[in-house]
Protein backbone atom coordinates (compact mmCIF):
# COMPACT_ATOMS: atom_id res chain seq x y z
CA UNK A 1 0.00 0.00 0.00
CA UNK A 2 1.60 3.35 -1.14
CA UNK A 3 1.47 5.85 1.61
CA UNK A 4 -0.34 9.65 0.74
CA UNK A 5 3.06 12.31 0.59
CA UNK A 6 2.39 15.80 2.19
CA UNK A 7 1.04 18.23 0.09
CA UNK A 8 3.90 20.29 0.59
CA UNK A 9 6.55 17.69 -0.43
CA UNK A 10 4.51 17.04 -3.81
CA UNK A 11 5.13 20.41 -5.10
CA UNK A 12 8.76 22.15 -5.79
CA UNK A 13 10.25 23.82 -3.31
CA UNK A 14 10.36 26.91 -2.45
CA UNK A 15 13.90 28.53 -2.85
CA UNK A 16 14.88 32.44 -2.14
CA UNK A 17 18.57 33.95 -2.77
CA UNK A 18 19.66 34.63 0.62
CA UNK A 19 21.47 37.77 -0.44
CA UNK A 20 18.10 39.26 -1.30
CA UNK A 21 16.23 40.00 1.12
CA UNK A 22 13.36 41.09 -1.21
CA UNK A 23 13.45 37.86 -2.52
CA UNK A 24 12.90 36.10 1.23
CA UNK A 25 10.11 38.76 2.16
CA UNK A 26 8.42 37.15 -1.31
CA UNK A 27 8.59 33.99 -0.81
CA UNK A 28 7.80 34.17 2.61
CA UNK A 29 4.47 36.37 1.64
CA UNK A 30 3.19 33.96 -0.89
CA UNK A 31 3.46 31.09 1.16
CA UNK A 32 1.53 33.63 4.14
CA UNK A 33 -0.85 33.78 1.38
CA UNK A 34 -1.54 29.96 0.53
CA UNK A 35 -1.86 29.22 4.68
CA UNK A 36 -4.11 31.93 5.45
CA UNK A 37 -6.36 30.90 2.40
CA UNK A 38 -6.13 27.80 3.14
CA UNK A 39 -7.43 27.99 6.76
CA UNK A 40 -10.76 29.08 4.90
CA UNK A 41 -10.06 32.94 4.77
CA UNK A 42 -11.33 33.74 1.31
CA UNK A 43 -8.93 36.94 -0.26
CA UNK A 44 -10.88 40.06 -0.24
CA UNK A 45 -9.54 41.91 -3.57
CA UNK A 46 -11.28 44.86 -3.31
CA UNK A 47 -8.45 47.26 -2.23
CA UNK A 48 -6.94 45.65 -5.40
CA UNK A 49 -9.65 46.25 -7.58
CA UNK A 50 -9.74 50.12 -6.85
CA UNK A 51 -6.15 50.36 -7.13
CA UNK A 52 -6.28 48.95 -10.45
CA UNK A 53 -9.47 51.68 -11.37
CA UNK A 54 -7.50 54.69 -10.73
CA UNK A 55 -4.07 53.17 -12.16
CA UNK A 56 -6.23 53.09 -15.24
CA UNK A 57 -7.95 56.18 -15.09
CA UNK A 58 -4.39 58.25 -14.35
CA UNK A 59 -3.16 56.05 -17.42
CA UNK A 60 -6.22 57.19 -19.70
CA UNK A 61 -5.06 60.49 -18.68
CA UNK A 62 -1.93 61.10 -19.88
CA UNK A 63 -2.89 58.69 -23.14
CA UNK A 64 -5.61 61.72 -23.89
CA UNK A 65 -3.17 64.22 -22.93
CA UNK A 66 -0.51 62.61 -25.25
CA UNK A 67 -2.67 62.24 -28.23
CA UNK A 68 -5.39 64.90 -28.15
CA UNK A 69 -6.20 66.05 -31.81
CA UNK A 70 -5.28 69.85 -31.64
CA UNK A 71 -0.96 70.81 -30.73
CA UNK A 72 0.48 72.17 -28.47
CA UNK A 73 0.37 75.89 -28.26
CA UNK A 74 -4.12 75.19 -29.04
CA UNK A 75 -4.21 72.82 -26.63
CA UNK A 76 -2.43 74.62 -23.43
CA UNK A 77 -5.43 74.51 -21.21
CA UNK A 78 -6.35 71.05 -22.10
CA UNK A 79 -3.18 69.78 -21.21
CA UNK A 80 -2.84 71.45 -17.98
CA UNK A 81 -6.04 70.30 -17.17
CA UNK A 82 -4.79 66.75 -17.65
CA UNK A 83 -1.79 67.68 -15.76
CA UNK A 84 -3.78 68.54 -12.55
CA UNK A 85 -5.77 65.28 -13.14
CA UNK A 86 -2.80 63.41 -13.30
CA UNK A 87 -1.41 64.74 -9.89
CA UNK A 88 -4.73 64.60 -7.91
CA UNK A 89 -5.51 60.64 -9.12
CA UNK A 90 -1.51 60.01 -8.29
CA UNK A 91 -2.08 61.11 -5.20
CA UNK A 92 -5.04 59.86 -4.16
CA UNK A 93 -3.28 56.11 -5.08
CA UNK A 94 -0.84 57.29 -3.20
CA UNK A 95 -2.96 57.96 0.20
CA UNK A 96 -4.89 54.88 -0.42
CA UNK A 97 -1.57 52.95 -0.16
CA UNK A 98 -0.11 54.89 2.66
CA UNK A 99 -3.53 54.71 5.10
CA UNK A 100 -4.79 51.22 3.99
CA UNK A 101 -2.61 49.41 2.41
CA UNK A 102 0.56 49.65 4.68
CA UNK A 103 2.74 46.61 4.66
CA UNK A 104 -0.81 44.95 4.19
CA UNK A 105 -0.03 41.46 2.18
CA UNK A 106 -3.53 39.70 2.43
CA UNK A 107 -6.82 41.35 2.72
CA UNK A 108 -9.66 38.60 3.61
CA UNK A 109 -13.39 37.95 4.19
CA UNK A 110 -14.31 36.58 7.31
CA UNK A 111 -14.44 32.82 6.86
CA UNK A 112 -17.80 31.28 6.09
CA UNK A 113 -18.57 28.86 9.00
CA UNK A 114 -17.50 31.72 11.76
CA UNK A 115 -19.79 34.17 13.48
CA UNK A 116 -17.23 37.59 13.55
CA UNK A 117 -18.30 39.85 10.76
CA UNK A 118 -14.64 41.21 9.55
CA UNK A 119 -12.18 39.38 7.89
CA UNK A 120 -8.21 39.12 8.42
CA UNK A 121 -5.24 41.89 7.28
CA UNK A 122 -2.09 40.26 7.33
CA UNK A 123 0.72 42.45 7.15
CA UNK A 124 4.75 41.83 7.16
CA UNK A 125 8.15 43.30 7.40
CA UNK A 126 11.43 42.73 6.66
CA UNK A 127 14.15 45.41 7.31
CA UNK A 128 16.85 45.85 4.80
CA UNK A 129 20.46 44.24 6.29
CA UNK A 130 17.85 42.58 9.13
CA UNK A 131 16.82 39.09 9.20
CA UNK A 132 14.40 39.39 11.54
CA UNK A 133 10.78 39.01 9.92
CA UNK A 134 7.59 40.56 11.68
CA UNK A 135 4.13 39.36 10.85
CA UNK A 136 1.66 40.76 12.39
CA UNK A 137 -2.64 39.46 11.55
CA UNK A 138 -5.07 42.19 12.61
CA UNK A 139 -8.50 42.82 12.00
CA UNK A 140 -9.99 44.02 8.76
CA UNK A 141 -12.23 46.44 10.72
CA UNK A 142 -10.17 47.12 14.21
CA UNK A 143 -13.03 49.22 15.33
CA UNK A 144 -15.47 46.55 15.18
CA UNK A 145 -17.19 44.43 17.99
CA UNK A 146 -15.57 41.42 16.92
CA UNK A 147 -12.31 42.40 16.28
CA UNK A 148 -9.47 40.63 18.16
CA UNK A 149 -6.16 42.69 19.45
CA UNK A 150 -3.42 42.32 16.80
CA UNK A 151 -0.80 38.93 17.15
CA UNK A 152 2.53 39.38 15.78
CA UNK A 153 5.44 36.91 15.25
CA UNK A 154 9.06 38.23 15.11
CA UNK A 155 11.56 35.75 14.08
CA UNK A 156 14.61 35.36 12.05
CA UNK A 157 14.28 34.25 8.73
CA UNK A 158 17.48 31.99 9.11
CA UNK A 159 14.54 29.82 11.41
CA UNK A 160 13.02 29.10 8.08
CA UNK A 161 15.59 28.87 5.44
CA UNK A 162 18.30 26.28 5.14
CA UNK A 163 21.71 27.19 3.81
CA UNK A 164 20.66 26.84 0.13
CA UNK A 165 17.96 29.28 0.10
CA UNK A 166 15.00 26.77 0.66
CA UNK A 167 12.00 27.30 2.84
CA UNK A 168 11.58 25.04 5.22
CA UNK A 169 7.74 24.71 4.57
CA UNK A 170 6.57 22.68 7.38
CA UNK A 171 8.35 24.80 10.32
CA UNK A 172 7.14 27.85 8.75
CA UNK A 173 3.45 27.04 8.34
CA UNK A 174 3.48 25.88 11.38
CA UNK A 175 4.41 29.11 12.80
CA UNK A 176 2.08 31.09 10.67
CA UNK A 177 -1.10 28.51 11.73
CA UNK A 178 -0.04 29.02 15.52
CA UNK A 179 -0.28 32.77 15.03
CA UNK A 180 -3.74 32.81 12.83
CA UNK A 181 -5.06 30.39 15.96
CA UNK A 182 -3.88 33.00 18.58
CA UNK A 183 -5.97 35.82 16.88
CA UNK A 184 -8.87 33.50 16.47
CA UNK A 185 -8.33 32.34 20.25
CA UNK A 186 -7.11 36.21 21.80
CA UNK A 187 -9.43 37.79 23.88
CA UNK A 188 -11.74 40.47 22.68
CA UNK A 189 -11.25 43.96 23.70
CA UNK A 190 -13.12 46.08 25.74
CA UNK A 191 -15.04 48.74 24.70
Amino acid sequence: MQEKKPETAAKNPKKANLLDHHSIKHILDESISEIVTGRGYAEDVRMSNVRLVMGTIIIIIALVAQFYKKKFPENRDFLIACIVLYIVFNGLLQLILYTKEKNAILFTYPPAESFTSTGLVVSSKLPRFSDMYTLTIASADPKSISANEPVHLTKSVTQWFTKDGILVEGLFWKDVEGLVDQYAREPKKNK
